[in-house]
């Protein structure tokens, strides 16, 4: 049985990152890409709230239409125009499928700004993705790689094709479990394998059709992935990936993603991304209240309570529930909830 919960030395190397990638994987929600004014939301939403690793575009990369891929309703061309304002705000770039690396779309995604270009293959397809990592690093981007498909080959497997991938110039690695196959053992014994096979950041996506994808992305943390893939509201492909605020929520549990601003994403998903989003369709299957009340160990039963007292003393309810809930989660009384509003209210 593989122990999950060793530390390894790339957890005191790497600090934990959240990568968003909502605009890219969340576009299958809706066809093969988001509009420009959902993606200039949806930026502006994450970057207002610290998370700065934006991934976005045409759902199956740069140069998909060009290549024949499925048609999107907005070219990459005008996707980079729309992302300028921000390129210097963050981390932005988007997926490269490595058989439709394009060298003047490269270039031109560099000259707008674009940060990085992740290449991807199915695990085991490497050797066919050199020249496209070559592209990316000839073009002065950041060459991040998707190991799509990570459990059809064996975690040694995996970690060797890791090494040739760095050797091809890849600057970071993501063990994709594109089919939510994994289980948390595997999540682990796969980022533990790759990480002590070589030097670069290592990164994992996981999907939720098993309802694994938070318990796996736990894992391969413990296990020493630096970073974790994401999507706002667990828009992805298929069943989904973790989500994007409680990846925020469960590593703040165990005091880490410090750097993100709780509060401000909660709200952003309550007043602007959900009413959007309803438009088009989709629905939040954990709305931000569920989600304090787990991470919280608040009763759904204290709800109507904490509303009350949140609107009289003029308070974020998300922030009083989680404050009151540190002092009392069994049986918070209408005095301590006003009591600790109270202090919020004066330190603010």
């Amino acid at each position: 049985m593989v122990n999950i919960f060793c530390i390894t030395k790339a957890q005191e190397e790497y600090i934990m990152h959240i990568m968003d990638c909502t605009l890219r994987d969340g576009a299958n929600v809706v066809g093969t890409g988001f509009s420009t004014e959902l993606t200039k939301l949806m930026i502006e939403g994450l970057l207002d709230s610290h998370i700065h690793i934006i991934e976005m575009g045409h759902c199956t990369g740069l140069g998909s239409v060009k290549a024949g891929g499925k048609a999107c309703p907005v070219t990459d061309e005008e996707y980079l125009e729309a992302i300028a304002p921000y390129a210097d705000k963050g981390e932005i770039g988007m997926f490269q499928t490595a058989a439709y690396a394009n060298s003047e779309l490269i270039a031109l995604a560099a000259s707008k700004g674009l940060k990085f270009l992740r290449v991807g293959a199915n695990a085991g397809d490497g050797k066919t993705a050199e020249k496209a990592v070559k592209m990316v690093r000839d073009a002065g981007l950041e060459a991040k790689y998707s190991l799509m498909k990570a459990y059809v080959v064996t975690p040694d497997e995996l970690a060797e094709e890791a090494k040739m991938l760095e050797s091809f110039g890849v600057q970071a690695l993501t063990i994709m479990d594109s089919a939510g196959y994994m289980m948390p053992e595997d999540a682990a014994e796969y980022t533990r394998k790759v990480v002590d096979a070589v030097s670069i950041p290592v990164g994992f996506h996981g999907h939720s059709n098993l309802g694994l994808a938070m318990a796996n992305a736990q894992a391969a943390e413990r296990a020493g992935a630096s970073f974790i893939d994401c999507g706002l509201m667990g828009m992805a492909r298929s069943a989904g990936n973790i989500t994007t605020e409680g990846a925020v929520a469960l590593f703040r549990r165990e005091g880490k993603a410090q750097e993100y601003d709780f509060y401000k994403l909660l709200r952003f998903i309550d007043e602007k991304l959900m009413p959007a989003m309803e438009r088009e369709g989709y629905h939040n299957p954990i709305k931000p209240l569920d989600l304090v009340l787990g991470y919280s160990g608040c009763h759904s039963s204290f709800v109507g309570a904490f509303k009350e007292v949140a609107a009289a003393a003029g308070v974020n309810v998300y922030e009083l529930i989680i404050e009151t809930s540190k002092i009392n989660q069994k049986n918070p009384s209408k005095d301590l909830m006003e009591e600790v509003a109270n202090t919020i209210s004066v330190s603010k």
